[in-house]
């Protein structure tokens, strides 16, 4: 296992973990779901690099858009909730209420 793949698959690992375990505030769940995919660019980008494949090239930078589209999708659920709730904290999110 290289270097650059140990940093992208440790990252993930450490994303995953701030997901699961530090559930208070919704921006830090966003926080780390957006770390995860970016790790998951990073691997990406280094396995079309490893394999010198022309053919899969614009797959890394397809995620990114999609990695971005997530986010923002994600920021204007943090905006609305927060508006509506008054703080982005997960307990005080009700779903029986929708």
């Amino acid at each position: 296992m290289t270097l650059a793949l140990f940093a992208a698959s440790s990252a993930f690992t450490l994303g995953l973990l701030g997901l699961t375990l530090n559930r208070v505030h919704l921006l830090s769940a966003l926080l780390c779901l957006e770390g995860m995919m970016l790790s998951l660019f990073m691997a990406l980008s280094l396995w079309m690099l490893q394999l010198t494949a022309t053919n899969f090239s614009t797959s890394p930078m397809f995620m990114l858009a999609l990695s971005a589209c997530e986010a923002s999708a994600g920021l204007a659920l943090l905006v609305a909730s927060t508006r509506t709730h008054g703080s982005d904290h997960i307990q005080s999110f009700n779903l029986l209420q929708c």
